[in-house]
């Protein structure tokens, strides 16, 4: 059953206060794909909220996964979906938010660092590893001398929020395009192109 499946986990915080922020924009595009696989979420178990689809009859199986937890505890309910569907970290898609990139862009990669992102770190540690693969969602560097901590956690300013749409559905057909034709045909779709 897991040769075909891919566990897909929106970044983010839980509830209401969250779910419009900057950090959450992992979460946005989960629902994006959610919608195109016609899936619903319901609890599941490893403290996440799950929905699984299919892009087309007969493709993969996608795994959506929302952690009932905080962005810096994402690593156990992933770990746990992971074990549970028999997903290997090479098949598992971290969605989230990158302060190191403008808004509007989107790149993808395997591996690496996690460049002070505390979901990516938890991530790692839990499955073990740091191979899995992440759509990483340019959310821009904060004005002046704001915080970063603290514009993570602001909602989009109106002119972003006119673009997010679209940011959104970019994020989701990178998942879509990592899926289907791998990481190499991905990147160089997404990378280079910067705001539509």
């Amino acid at each position: 059953m897991s040769e075909d499946s891919w566990l897909i986990v929106g970044l983010g915080n839980p509830g209401a206060k969250y779910e419009a922020t900057r950090h959450n924009v992992g979460q946005m595009a989960l629902d994006v794909l959610a919608a195109r696989i016609g899936g619903r979420y319901s609890a599941h178990k490893a403290g996440a909220r799950i929905a699984e689809g299919r892009l087309r009859p007969g493709g993969p199986k996608l795994i959506l996964a929302k952690s009932n937890g905080y962005m810096n505890t994402s690593g156990g309910p992933v770990a746990g979906l992971a074990k549970y569907f028999s997903v290997p970290p090479e098949r598992v898609i971290a969605i989230h938010d990158d302060l190191d990139l403008p808004f509007d862009s989107i790149k993808l990669k395997r591996g690496g660092g996690h460049g002070g992102h505390n979901g990516l770190r938890d991530i790692a540690k839990a499955l073990g590893t740091p191979e899995y693969f992440r759509v990483r969602v340019g959310i821009g560097r904060p004005p002046g001398q704001q915080d970063p901590a603290d514009f993570v956690l602001k909602p989009f300013g109106s002119t972003e929020r006119g673009n997010l749409g679209v940011l959104l559905e970019d994020a989701a057909d990178a998942v879509e395009d990592l899926i289907a034709e791998g990481l190499l045909a991905a990147q160089q779709k997404f990378h280079g192109r910067s705001g539509s």
